[in-house]
């Protein structure tokens, strides 16, 4: 017993200064980053200007761009970068998995052919952002059933079949894209790479996201103990079954959310775990909230880039997120010993 509290303390000791000074630095970085959002644009807006749309009684052509079109947008964004970061962390400590990301269960395929189904009948929006939710949670429920099959289901066996599950997803999105009208195409090959120019509803995204840190943050100590390996967190009491049941299903619900709001953008949910990893440690506790401020930043700051680059022209956010992503994580996995 001795050996095993060792193990939890080792677990769960975090570096607190280094986290105080992360945590200011992640703060002041996620504002700066918000800012610029808000301000930047083809109506460029100045810090008085802003200051008078957001706290005061201002009108006119900048208070409206903010307040009616910026403001929703980078909002949603943010919460959509910390809803795929927070997805990203379970996923790879759950599976312990360095690659896992929030699309590996096949959650976004199932939501793409949602979507795309609803764009290929010409719904309006909230018919496109009903039936991506649908997709992904039937995407979700497909693979837990078919993973469990008559027995338990393991890591490698739900890993397996998430793979399988996403790639007959996308053999349905590819022959919905050689069927779909020329009309239709660019939007639904928008949706496919990331598209925020439609996220105008950021409030579901944002109570998603402050729920579900309010849902693992009592779990982080479990979920330390949990990295080290199933018989680990038995011994130390640790009901290891039900834990992972409720830790993929959230990671499957807050990848769900965010592929709904502003389609798949990959990236976000396999480097920012890793960028914070690299930071303060693997401490749970530190490492999900921390996951979720990078996260939003990261996915704010690809998608101003990625609307003002070369405006008037909107870049898809996912290829900005897969340039950001792909460097980062060689250099992550070049610094990585072994």
């Amino acid at each position: 017993m001795g050996v095993a509290m060792s193990v939890r303390e080792q677990a769960l000791m975090p570096g607190r200064p280094n986290a105080i000074r992360v945590s200011i630095a992640l703060v002041l970085a996620a504002v700066l980053v918000f800012v610029w959002a808000l301000t930047t644009g083809s109506i460029a807006v100045g810090l008085p200007e802003l200051w008078s749309a957001l706290f005061g009684d201002a009108e006119g052509i900048s208070a409206g761009v903010v307040r009616e079109l910026r403001l929703p947008r980078a909002a949603a964004v943010f919460a959509c970068g910390g809803l795929l970061a927070l997805a990203g962390a379970l996923m790879q400590v759950l599976l312990r998995n360095p690659l896992a990301d929030p699309y590996i269960l096949g959650v976004s395929g199932g939501a793409a052919v949602g979507a795309l189904a609803a764009m290929l009948l010409g719904l309006g929006a909230w018919w496109v952002d009903g039936a991506a939710f649908a997709g992904a949670l039937a995407a979700m429920l497909l693979v837990f059933g078919l993973a469990h099959g008559e027995g338990a289901w393991t890591q490698t066996r739900l890993l397996l079949t998430g793979v399988i599950v996403a790639a007959g997803c996308g053999a349905i999105v590819t022959l919905m894209l050689s069927l779909a009208p020329d009309s239709r195409l660019q939007s639904m090959l928008f949706w496919l790479m990331g598209d925020a120019s439609g996220a105008r509803r950021p409030w579901p995204a944002l109570i998603v996201l402050v729920l579900g840190l309010a849902c693992v943050a009592p779990v982080a100590r479990d979920l330390n103990v949990l990295a080290r390996g199933d018989s680990a967190a038995r011994a130390l009491g640790v009901d290891v079954d039900r834990l992972r049941y409720a830790v993929y299903g959230l990671a499957s619900l807050l990848t769900a959310v965010s592929v709904t709001l502003i389609g798949s953008v990959g990236f976000v949910g396999l480097i920012v775990p890793h960028l914070v990893r690299f930071v303060i440690g693997n401490d749970q506790r530190l490492l999900l909230p921390f996951a979720v401020l990078v996260g939003g930043t990261l996915l704010t700051l690809a998608d101003t880039v990625a609307r003002t680059l070369i405006a008037p022209t909107q870049l898809p956010v996912g290829v900005v997120t897969a340039l950001i992503g792909v460097p980062v994580f060689l250099f992550l996995l070049a610094r990585k010993p072994g």
